[in-house]
């Protein structure tokens, strides 16, 4: 089952392939995206598009600035963009403490489409909701 949406989805990783299928699979979706190859050029894309975006999926390993500090950085100051974060690991002690800071949702790479459409939209209602 595929939930599509018309938001606009900020999606950083660092690595190519991951920010192209996953731009592809988001676009499939209805969604606009927005893409930053990293957490430097990250916060220049929120800066110059936080009005605009409705949701950001962060990678937690990367090497310039990891999705820990990118996430705080988010949520000091721009609280009401939601966040999910995205791993190739499993959910462990780094990704648990992020998500009990107040991020909306965790994503296991490599990203399901059917997965991904659930909790995209979850993560929309429920911030559209409270």
């Amino acid at each position: 089952m595929l939930i599509s949406g018309t938001e606009t989805i900020l999606l950083v990783d660092d690595e190519q392939m991951i920010l192209e299928v996953g731009k592809e699979l988001l676009e499939k979706l209805g969604y606009r995206v927005l893409v930053a190859s990293g957490g430097e050029k990250a916060l220049g894309v929120i800066q110059e598009y936080n009005e605009i975006i409705d949701l950001a999926i962060i990678d937690l390993i990367m090497p310039d600035m990891e999705g820990g500090q990118l996430f705080d950085y988010i949520k000091e100051s721009f609280p009401d963009m939601p966040v999910i974060l995205s791993s190739g690991y499993a959910i462990d002690g780094k990704a648990e403490k992020i998500m009990k800071r107040g991020c909306n949702g965790f994503m296991q790479k490599p990203f399901n489409i059917s997965k991904l459409s659930i909790k995209i939209r979850q993560v929309l209602n429920e911030v559209k909701n409270s």
